[in-house]
């Protein structure tokens, strides 16, 4: 009997006393000495129990360290046993509200650290994740004895990750994702300082405290070569007052920041459509139908505006991806989902015309969005137009692409008579897209899967398609 393969996880080397693997599908974490004191003060703490029992803390328990891999600088002398995250998603794919849900979870894990004799060692949002719309910490090895006297280390981390991607979004309606996706590391106070210099920007909350005179204080300490700025802050006295008064205003201002966004196209295309009532009830049931076949470990579904089919295919599955390419299409389902304390459907802001891809440390520490998912069935409706009309994605290549997560599928192919096509080769220059077309569709199709049926709906204007890998 082979044994399982042990694997480092390429995201996890940041911290030299904790490290995470993979072995036979399930995820452990190193610990060296240090680490493995470290988590044991956590572990017999009345505060580990809390946090794991409000869903706010991953399950976490310590196992035989005997096949550990040696994957720390020296003896690894503890081993930790994880849940299991249900998806691996990223903060340049999470919306406005997730990222905002998951640094108030930041703060107040520090805030109750503190109280507990604890602090977290860091600040980053990739230890957060989701069970659907509610975040979960991750990063046991964060947690460290609190020593009176030091500043709070994740501060700048904080400003950079969390608070300033925020800042940006609610006052200047930018969103993050963008900058996030191409800076591992986030906004610095610099670039903050740049971003917001108006006379209007320098008025609004925490922008002077925060990113202003934080600007000017690395500037002065890197301007002094001679100085240990670390050195220097640990002399200054820092109580722990001082720093969960910082957390919890640093907490309020986050719970203000809101995001105007205006209604694009899509906010509304639930319930304003060019869908009649019985286009919707074949659609519905095509992809109940589907769906109850079999049950689904993981279900991607890909333009999922509202969440009425992720929600149609989820008592079939133990989880679904909603990803919507609508930056606030995607947020008020994630409040929707919110609202109704969903913890199996993950909603993301994506778009498959330009996925996430492996970023940081070679390109290996952010896998990209595809190579992350594997999914038992793909929803993909009313998206297949977008990505070839407005995306000027051959329709082939279309088919070629979802083709390649060898996956089951609800693919819904609008005609050329649909209004929403019409509108959108309107737009384009006559022959631009003489390849959208249902029968080069159709052809494409049979060549890259096996269909099981498919049907039109009573508009005329909209095929159905089940179809499943070919063996």
């Amino acid at each position: 009997m082979n044994e399982p393969q042990l694997e480092a996880e390429p995201g996890s080397f940041r911290d030299p006393d904790s490290r995470v693997f993979l072995s036979g599908g399930d995820v452990y974490r190193a610990l060296s000495a240090r680490g493995a004191d470290d988590w044991r003060m956590l572990r017999d703490a009345p505060l580990f129990e809390q946090l794991i029992s409000e869903g706010k803390l991953v399950a976490t328990e310590e196992v035989d360290s005997a096949q550990a891999p040696n994957i720390l600088t020296g003896e690894v002398a503890a081993v930790l046993g994880h849940e299991k995250i249900p998806f691996i998603s990223y903060p340049y794919e999470w919306t406005f509200e997730m990222l905002r849900d998951a640094a108030l979870l930041q703060l107040e894990l520090i805030e109750r650290s503190i109280k507990a004799g604890m602090m977290l060692k860091d600040s980053s949002p990739y230890n957060v994740q989701w069970h659907g719309s509610k975040p979960v910490f991750l990063d046991i090895g964060s947690f460290e004895p609190l020593r009176d006297g030091e500043p709070w280390a994740g501060y700048r981390q904080f400003c950079m990750l969390y608070l300033y991607p925020l800042m940006l979004q609610a006052y200047k309606d930018v969103p993050f994702q963008p900058w996030l996706r191409g800076a591992i590391d986030g906004i610095t106070p610099a670039q903050a300082a740049a971003i917001f210099s108006s006379g209007s920007d320098k008025r609004r909350k925490g922008v002077f405290g925060h990113i202003r005179m934080h600007s000017r204080l690395e500037q002065r300490y890197s301007n002094d070569k001679g100085t240990d700025v670390k050195k220097n802050l640990g002399s200054a006295g820092f109580s722990t007052e001082l720093i969960t008064n910082n957390v919890k205003k640093l907490s309020k201002l986050i719970a203000g920041l809101q995001w105007q966004a205006s209604d694009t196209q899509w906010t509304e295309y639930g319930t304003v459509n060019t869908y009649s009532d019985a286009d919707r009830e074949v659609k519905d049931s095509f992809v109940s139908e589907t769906a109850a076949r079999k049950h689904r470990k993981l279900v991607w579904d890909v333009g999922a505006n509202d969440g009425r089919y992720s929600k149609l295919a989820l008592p079939h599955a133990d989880y679904v991806v909603a990803v919507d390419a609508d930056q606030e299409t995607a947020n008020q389902l994630f409040q929707h989902m919110r609202s109704e304390g969903e913890e199996k459907i993950l909603t993301l802001v994506g778009n498959v015309c330009d996925p996430s891809p492996d970023i940081g440390w070679r390109n290996l520490e952010r896998g990209s969005f595809e190579r992350r998912t594997d999914p038992d069935l793909i929803l993909a409706l009313a998206v297949v137009h977008h990505i070839s009309i407005a995306g000027n994605v051959p329709l082939p290549e279309v088919v070629r692409w979802l083709a390649g997560f060898n996956s089951s599928m609800v693919v819904e192919l609008p005609t050329r008579d649909d209004p929403m096509v019409k509108s959108l080769l309107a737009a384009k220059r006559e022959g631009t897209h003489d390849d959208y077309d249902r029968p080069i569709f159709e052809a494409t199709l049979n060549e890259c899967f096996d269909v099981v049926r498919h049907e039109e709906t009573p508009s005329g204007t909209r095929v159905l398609y089940e179809v499943n890998p070919k063996n």
